[in-house]
């Protein structure tokens, strides 16, 4: 079996000369749920945008056995769902049911199977009432539960979060917590949101200065008082 996610040695910088990951090396198993944290700056991002080709550094990576690359991209991105921070960069359709439709449509399915796509990730986010909506009136919880059944209209095999919980009010970003809790995927999220990293992820891996610096249980590392301390992290009550 592949693993989901196989990152070795990759080292990116922009075109500034900032060097935002050096030497990266990275395995997730299949329905891992891991978190991915450190302080601003550190390269989480940059990282995130490397599992789907948008940024391209030296180094390998691959996606369910397959590595990304030019001649992949389609069928990676197929694979790696990739939810933004803000859902209004993944939202751009009038309605709610454009915005979740789009995906398969651009894979050329039928149309038959493309509304059975839609029901089917608006319910996995318990958004089915909200088919006829436009997008731009809905709450900021709301448009990050639509922007996950973007991508998982698609039928991914991982799903990549960009601080799925920042912005939301506390009900709101309970009720994103369950809904990823629920969800059967390989899961890989960037987050500063440490109660959700306890609450959800049983792995965690700090990345500091483009470096990772720890990978381990989260329960471990969350003791490890000194080890946050020096990265910028505060360990949840």
């Amino acid at each position: 079996m592949h693993h989901s996610i196989e990152i070795e040695g990759l080292t990116f910088s922009y075109p500034d000369g900032h060097e935002a990951l050096n030497d990266v090396s990275l395995v997730i198993k299949p329905c891992e749920k891991v978190a991915l944290v450190g302080p601003n700056g550190a390269g989480k991002s940059t990282l995130i945008l490397h599992l789907n080709g948008i940024l391209s550094g030296s180094g390998s990576v691959r996606v369910c056995g397959m590595k990304v690359g030019k001649d992949t991209l389609g069928r990676v991105r197929a694979m790696v769902g990739l939810v933004f921070q803000s859902p209004d960069d993944q939202l751009f359709s009038p309605r709610v049911y454009d915005d979740v439709a789009y995906g398969p449509l651009y894979q050329g399915l039928p149309l038959q199977t493309v509304q059975e796509r839609v029901e089917e990730s608006l319910a996995a986010v318990a958004m089915s009432d909200y088919s006829q909506r436009i997008s731009h009136h809905l709450s900021m919880g709301e448009k990050k539960r639509i922007a996950i059944a973007t991508v998982l209209s698609m039928k991914p095999e991982v799903l990549v979060l960009d601080e799925p919980t920042a912005g939301l009010a506390p009900r709101a970003r309970r009720s994103l917590i369950n809904l990823l809790h629920e969800l059967p995927l390989t899961m890989l999220v960037s987050t500063h949101d440490m109660p959700l990293v306890k609450d959800l992820f049983p792995r965690m891996v700090i990345l500091d200065q483009g470096r990772v610096v720890a990978d381990g249980p989260t329960s471990v590392l969350m003791e490890d008082k000194e080890l946050l301390d020096a990265h910028g992290l505060e360990r949840p009550f």
